[in-house]
């Protein structure tokens, strides 16, 4: 669990006590690519490899889809937290053309922080014909819920999770910022093999023109979030032929592109 606890005083209309906060963990990891920097990034410390796999692979600089990547972790802080991580891959896995758009600082909370400029993948727009419901909605909010450790604990963490057709979940993953928990989440598909099981994402803050392209990077046909989307989410989701349902919560939920696959 990537918490730590703290010291605080908390103030009410009673006057001021003492207590102690768990709080989410920030951690900054560096990215080098066959020892040349890619990027920094800011995150939950915890399962950093899954992160690196499904960065690369969304980011469009590493696209293979089968068997592991070579990593080698080569620093690590005084507390034991990876520090930075050299990937080790061949050139003809590389697209070289995306190696320089990202700069030395990508910030955990702002996936687009960082870029040079955008990246839009050229593919097929996903075209599914899987049909989702309220209760398979509901289902699948409630189980990742369960699943998040760390933000029942400090409740400053996010959260994105996998699911197959019949709603059982593949992954879930927790980072202080919503894209590293999408990237974490991808990853694992990847080394799993099981990215082409998955039907639905789900995350547990807003949606970003950044997740809407890591969603379709996955080739992810519904993209579920608690909270809103942004107007560029929603016009790159429409294009795509995602799904995109935002403030999914209890029973309710807002559908903005792709209603069709709703019933």
């Amino acid at each position: 669990m990537a918490t730590l606890r703290y010291q605080a005083m908390k103030l009410s209309s009673n006057g001021a006590t003492k207590v102690e906060d768990a709080l989410a963990m920030e951690h900054p990891l560096s990215v080098l690519i066959n020892g040349d920097s890619f990027t920094i990034t800011m995150q939950s410390p915890g399962h950093e490899m899954e992160l690196i796999r499904g960065l690369l692979f969304t980011e469009g600089v590493i696209r293979k889809r089968s068997g592991a990547l070579k990593m080698e972790m080569i620093e690590t802080s005084e507390n034991g937290f990876v520090s930075k991580v050299n990937v080790v891959a061949e050139e003809s896995e590389l697209d070289k053309s995306l190696l320089n758009k990202r700069n030395l600082l990508s910030v955990a909370s702002c996936g687009i922080c960082g870029k040079t400029e955008l990246h839009i993948p050229q593919s097929e727009k996903i075209a599914s014909s899987e049909i989702l419901t309220a209760l398979d909605i509901q289902r699948m909010f409630d189980t990742m819920s369960k699943a998040q450790a760390s933000f029942q604990e400090s409740g400053g963490s996010h959260a994105a999770a996998a699911f197959k057709k019949d709603g059982t979940m593949l992954t879930v993953m927790e980072d202080i910022g919503r894209h590293n928990a999408v990237d974490k989440v991808i990853g694992d598909l990847l080394n799993k093999s099981q990215l082409k099981e998955t039907m639905c994402l789900l995350v547990s803050g807003r949606v970003s023109y950044e997740i809407v392209v890591k969603c379709f990077s996955a080739g992810i046909p519904f993209l579920l979030a608690v909270s809103a989307p942004s107007s560029l989410a929603v016009d790159f989701a429409k294009e795509f032929g995602i799904t995109l349902l935002g403030f999914c919560r209890e029973d309710r939920a807002t559908i903005y592109s792709n209603p069709q696959r709703l019933v």
